[in-house]
């Protein structure tokens, strides 16, 4: 601890316990956890979806609804009892000395209310400030969180900025009262890598500079290492390991945290030479816990007394708590892959990359037509959102595309689908011409492209179960014989690694991860040659996530699948696939294979992307560069190279007004930049890691 932080935590949970009253009863969500947090420190709170996360951080402002309740343990704010004080003194000290930004900032804000009104209402109200000095402190605060022109959003509707500019407003808002706690849960999981690392950054500043405690809640162990000085791990509403945050990611002690960790891609990683080894099973209901360890159904090390007692939290170093009976012989034990884990894994070395092309993209444009505001004006007006993009697609091969949103990636794909008519181009697919709608097409072509999206809820029919689901295209492209339908359907969910019981299930019964499966698995049922692949693994857990991309490496090896893959999480576009494509403003940046978009050269907005990824490693060092305003509107994109007026490496009016050429770097990897190559070649490594 630091000399000059009080020896009294700002927050100090004790053996917090919480229930819901349900018509099966009293079911425990969270249990027995405990931690602190100092002055000027963030902690941060990980775990699977359903662990307790949010529910803790709710319990300490007293958000449980009519039905939830603490029935158990302390919670000392600054040294006061918050637990049984009334909902007047509780409404006092939130928003005024306790803050929380939520995930999503549309929830958070009115949206029948202008921005300003909304912020200076938290000042009449807390401080009894006059109008115009609430509104002078909240033009100060946004500027403080770095918003371009505070005083024109003062006056905009939440929906009239973008939604890192809105998370800004709400980091702004929570802020306003210089809180001694402010809680964060999931404040950057919605936004871009590039606006995550600017808000990220902001988070560490703004506690430097008011000395802020923080309880920071995610999923994502890149952000938490990247934000935290201690971290604590839930698991099924226990707090089973916290530790300080080298500790955590370095050596940690509870089975649960080393298989989080053995979860997650890195930058360095690809599919030809590492794995990624999800944690079997599920998280257990609240009300169904196991009588012992509640982490030994899951457990690879699980003895006879880990079903029969309960271990208690220890600490087992200066500061390291763990809750494991077996947590020493752990850590000394090297982790075996399960023979199951190693037979699933084991997989071709990879696509031949002299496959012929089965999908040539040359010229693709699709804009979108806009009414004009002026009445008597002729001109027409269109969004680009593709813009001359030429592409090939080898067979076999898992060709990955990112960038921010609003770079024209599922605009490509829908394109490629059918869902959206192209303006202009060629597009070649087997042979045939996939210009045309999806609803002109024959049933030949529909059936050897197909997609799985990124919400499943959207995509499967809540009142067909899953065996209607996956028998549907079998039955319509007549990949089987009416006969073997069923038996079809049954080896289809055995793939996805679901069985039998889950045929007669209606979505709704399924977990995020299970539907996921679900469509993936009706996706393939017609042996597609093409796959794509719009952000499929974004919203799901990381053990969740790395079992589905498990998944689809199967598929690949066993079916020799083509895929498409978009995602903005660069380690999963790296670890996943064998060729990226690094979209900007409706234009290809790069493209090339996979380990050569991730080292020099770089074009400098695949170098931005990359210093802003979140890195699952303390010890990793990233070049920060981070890109100055917002992405411009292919309304009206810039001439010259587009990337031209947020580039850090920009030399001069060339980049203005001329069209960058392509520089040929070989092997396939192509940088659209004014640069010339040898410059490219020399730039340094975007992250080290110091072991």
């Amino acid at each position: 601890m630091d000399d000059h932080r009080p020896s009294t935590p700002i927050l100090d949970v004790r053996e917090l316990a919480i229930s819901y009253k349900t018509r099966r009863g009293q079911v425990p969500a969270v249990r027995d956890v405990t931690f602190d947090i100092l002055r000027g420190e963030a902690h941060g709170i990980v775990g699977e979806s359903g662990c307790g996360k949010s529910t803790v951080a709710f319990g300490i402002v007293s958000f449980l609804g009519r039905n939830g309740r603490i029935v158990g343990g302390r919670i000392l704010f600054q040294g006061q009892e918050l637990v049984g004080r009334s909902e007047e003194e509780l409404r006092r000290i939130r928003g005024d000395r306790i803050a929380m930004v939520y995930q999503d900032p549309m929830q958070a804000l009115n949206p029948s209310m202008r921005l300003g009104d909304q912020m200076t209402e938290v000042l009449t109200t807390h401080r009894g400030l006059k109008l115009e000095a609430a509104r002078e402190r909240c033009l100060e605060m946004l500027d403080r969180v770095y918003m371009p022109d505070p005083a024109n959003v003062m006056q905009r509707y939440p929906h009239q900025i973008s939604g890192g500019q809105q998370q800004r407003v709400v980091i702004a808002i929570a802020l306003l009262n210089d809180p001694a706690l402010l809680i964060m849960d999931e404040p950057t999981t919605a936004l871009d890598v590039t606006v995550e690392a600017a808000v990220l950054d902001l988070i560490a500043e703004l506690q430097r500079t008011f000395d802020t405690a923080i309880m920071y809640i995610s999923h994502n162990l890149g952000v938490v290492a990247r934000v935290s000085s201690k971290v604590g791990v839930m698991y099924a509403g226990e707090m089973v390991e916290r530790a300080v945050v080298e500790r955590i990611f370095i050596r940690p002690f509870h089975p649960y945290t080393q298989g989080l960790i053995r979860c997650v891609p890195r930058l360095g990683m690809d599919k030809r030479s590492s794995h990624l080894y999800p944690i079997r099973g599920r998280v257990p209901s609240p009300s169904n816990l196991p009588p012992g360890c509640i982490f030994e159904p899951r457990c690879d090390y699980a003895r006879a007394d880990c079903s029969q007692k309960k271990p208690p939290l220890r600490e087992i170093e200066p500061g390291h708590w763990v809750r494991c009976f077996h947590a020493e012989e752990i850590a000394q034990t090297e982790w075996q892959v399960p023979a199951d884990l190693a037979e699933q894994l084991a997989r071709p070395a990879g696509y031949d990359p002299n496959a012929e092309p089965i999908l040539r993209i040359t010229g693709a444009r699709t804009y979108y037509r806009v009414p004009s505001k002026k009445l008597l004006t002729r001109k027409k007006l269109y969004v680009k959102a593709v813009d001359d993009v030429s592409l090939e697609v080898r067979k076999g091969q898992a060709l990955g595309i990112v960038g921010e949103s609003g770079c024209g990636k599922s605009t490509l794909v829908k394109t490629i689908i059918g869902m959206e008519k192209p303006t202009g181009g060629q597009f070649d697919f087997m042979g045939m011409d996939v210009s045309v709608p999806v609803s002109k097409r024959d049933l030949a072509l529909i059936r050897e492209l197909q997609m799985v999206f990124q919400n499943p809820d959207s995509t499967l029919n809540p009142s067909f179960t899953v065996a209607n689901q996956i028998a549907r295209p079998l039955i319509r492209f007549k990949t089987v014989p009416r006969d073997q339908v069923e038996s079809q359907v049954l080896r289809l969910l055995q793939m996805m690694k679901l069985d039998e019981r889950y045929l007669d299930r209606l979505p709704r019964q399924l977990s995020g991860g299970e539907k996921q499966r679900v469509g993936i698995a009706r996706a393939i049922a017609g042996q597609p040659e093409l796959v794509l692949c719009d952000e499929p693994v974004s919203a799901l857990d990381v053990s969740v996530q790395a079992a589905v991309l498990n998944l689809l490496m199967e598929i690949q090896a066993e079916l020799g699948s083509t895929m498409i893959f978009i995602a903005h999480d660069l380690s999963v576009v790296r670890f996943f696939c064998d060729h990226i494509a690094v979209m900007y403003l409706g234009q290809i940046a790069e493209v090339g294979p996979a380990e050569a978009i991730y080292a020099p050269p770089y074009h400098p907005y695949t170098e931005a992307l990359l210093s802003a990824v979140p890195i699952p490693d303390p010890r990793a060092e990233q070049k920060h560069i981070r890109l100055s305003g917002t992405v411009p509107s292919a309304l009206n994109p810039p001439t010259g190279c587009r990337f031209n007026t947020r580039c850090p490496r920009k030399i001069g009016t060339i980049c203005e007004t001329e069209v960058p050429p392509w520089r040929e770097e070989g092997h396939g990897h192509r940088i659209f930049c004014h640069l010339p190559l040898d410059v490219l070649c020399k730039m340094d490594a975007v992250v080290t890691v110091n072991q």
